[in-house]
């Protein structure tokens, strides 16, 4: 038998061994804790400061009584907490960062698999790309969703109705008292947004990857089968580092390729294109910009579910989850495609079953015939852009209109409701120097609110464009992560307001009428904007920062390092 690669650290007889199992022996371990069992490290990203976790102190306790159940030794261990609602400048910012502290973790530390409880948004990206670069055996589990919210009688889904309610405020059409009141009925138990948001699509993302046990996605957080699967997560991660099953098994092109189909299916965040990008980069897959179009654009969109449809994820969950959908579309999928259970994808959703047709629409009765992930190309995103055709506005998907340009962040909510702004309801609104380098972070404000005064004439789409990020929870025709963005003078540096722009989604262009004659002579007088912060973690992002078509990883963090054994640290 192999020797474990803990029993570096916890085998022999040696002052080193003594050194790490006494110190290990104040937690109250035994003798026997240390004799060759696989010693499983527990990733919480536990935080106060994220709200989607406040839960993790309870569930890991099962994830732990899984390992013990199945012989092996637990150690849980903290790991920097990506909490979206909270993070500022934007927690994307802070996704690398993450996965370079999980990374680190895993490599210097005395385990022989890892189980990595993920949940908001980021966490389970940057857990993943940091487990990736390790390949160490991994699974993971979700924290799980809220429960549906409810506000007057009807249910309301995170993110989604605050992006309504509020446009409503400002319209004039909703009072603020009622807006207060939503705000304490949306979030009414632990977990993360209860739409498909970004934490929702990530979710559903690994699952489909094959990363997590059937089921993850879309149980509840305070449903009782969220403890019993982190429990069966426990035992399996013990038989899959007896087996050697690792990342790099799984994260094959042929998972990216499942994954993609998933997410045109369930209507996915637009974020998924980014996490799923740098994931492939960390696992060295072949997988780019155009793979998600090529895999994904005739994908129909059957899951009728916020903010594609009408439902949350409670209501998924009764439905049959990730397994259900997955069968509905499996003559679409690569069966054969390994996962952490041992067996293939073919195995797990053998037995899946469809309990709720209105939420799992069948296919000749999708949301969308062709969902998935739009990717544009032009002159003004020579590297892509990409646009979510599922939440967006069919008489807008092919369009022509004259730029309305906002310089960044601040210059846009600035002006937005400035009644003199000229603007109206066929007028494309653009956003700049909100991308990777630019914001920075890539900043979920690309699905810009709308004037105030279109919203009180009823307008409630219009086309927006930028370098940016949406949440996955938005909705609209919005055309996003426009690269070269703006900051590395990108073509969106060189829009002026009143250009005329041309969207074709069929045709997946998006096109400046302006000759590039004009463009070069304009490139002369553009100057990069300054940096928000120089030096510390920010000042390393924006020097090393990747553009959004390759993932907006660290370039110094693309690949798979190992977990080989460090130099002894006495």
């Amino acid at each position: 038998m192999t020797k474990r690669r803990s029993q570096h650290w916890f085998g022999g007889q040696g002052k080193d061994a003594f050194i790490h199992r006494s110190w290990m022996k104040n937690n109250g371990l035994p003798d026997d804790a240390f004799d060759g069992r696989p010693v499983i490290g527990i990733c919480n990203t536990f935080s106060e400061f994220t709200p989607c976790h406040v839960h993790f102190r309870a569930l890991v306790e099962h994830i732990k009584a899984g390992v013990l159940e199945a012989g092996g030794l637990p150690l849980e261990f903290p790991v920097f907490s990506c909490g979206e609602s909270n993070l500022r400048p934007t927690a994307m910012l802070f996704r690398n960062l993450a996965s370079m502290d999980v990374e680190e973790a895993i490599r210097g530390n005395p385990m022989d698999g890892v189980v990595l409880m993920a949940g908001c948004d980021k966490t389970t990206p940057s857990l993943v790309m940091g487990a990736a670069s390790c390949d160490l055996p991994s699974i993971v589990i979700s924290g799980g969703p809220m429960l549906n919210g409810r506000f007057q009688g009807r249910a309301i889904g995170s993110g989604t109705d605050v992006w309504k309610f509020s446009e409503d405020v400002r319209a004039g059409i909703m009072s603020e008292q009622d807006f207060a009141h939503a705000e304490s009925a949306m979030s009414r138990s632990p977990g993360h947004c209860m739409t498909m948001g970004t934490a929702s699509t990530m979710a559903s993302m690994v699952e489909a990857l094959g990363l997590a046990l059937p089921g993850n996605a879309a149980y509840p957080a305070v449903d009782a089968r969220r403890n019993r699967i982190a429990r069966m997560t426990g035992r399996r991660i013990v038989e899959m580092v007896t087996d050697d099953l690792r990342p790099s098994a799984i994260l094959t092109r042929q998972a990216f390729a499942n994954a993609i189909r998933v997410n045109g299916a369930i209507g996915g965040s637009t974020n998924a294109v980014v996490h799923l990008l740098a994931i492939a980069g960390r696992v060295g897959a072949k997988l780019g910009l155009d793979d998600w179009d090529a895999f994904g654009r005739d994908v129909p969109t059957i899951l009728d579910l916020m903010p594609s449809g009408r439902f949350l994820m409670e209501d998924f969950c009764y439905a049959g989850g990730i397994p259900a959908v997955m069968k509905e579309i499996a003559d679409m999928l690569d069966l054969d495609a390994l996962t952490v259970t041992g067996k293939s994808v073919r195995d797990n959703i053998a037995d899946a079953r469809n309990d709720n047709p209105e939420v799992i629409r069948p296919r000749d009765r999708a949301l969308t015939p062709h969902g998935g992930i739009g990717v544009l190309r032009g002159n003004l995103a020579p590297d892509g852009a990409i646009i979510k055709p599922s939440a967006a506005s069919p008489s807008l998907m092919k369009h022509r209109g004259r730029a309305v340009v906002f310089e960044d962040i601040d210059d846009y909510k600035a002006r937005i409701d400035d009644p003199a702004l000229d603007i109206d309801e066929t007028s494309i609104m653009v956003l700049r120097n909100c991308g990777p380098k630019g914001y920075p972070g890539m900043a979920e404000v690309g699905n810009m609110a709308l004037p105030q005064k279109l919203l009180r004439k009823g307008v409630r789409d219009m086309i927006r464009i930028s370098d940016a990020r949406m949440s996955g929870t938005a909705f609209g025709t919005v055309v996003l992560h426009a690269a070269p963005e703006a900051a590395v003078g990108g073509p969106l540096a060189l829009v002026r307001s009143g250009d005329m722009i041309e969207l074709d989604v069929e045709a997946r262009k998006l096109h400046l009428d302006v000759s590039e004659q004009e463009l070069a002579r304009r490139r002369q007088s553009w100057l990069p904007p300054e940096p928000a912060m120089r030096g510390g973690y920010q000042g390393l992002y924006v020097d090393h920062v990747l553009q959004a078509d390759r993932g907006a990883d660290l370039d110094f963090l693309v690949g798979n390092r190992g977990h080989a054994i460090p130099r002894e640290s006495h």
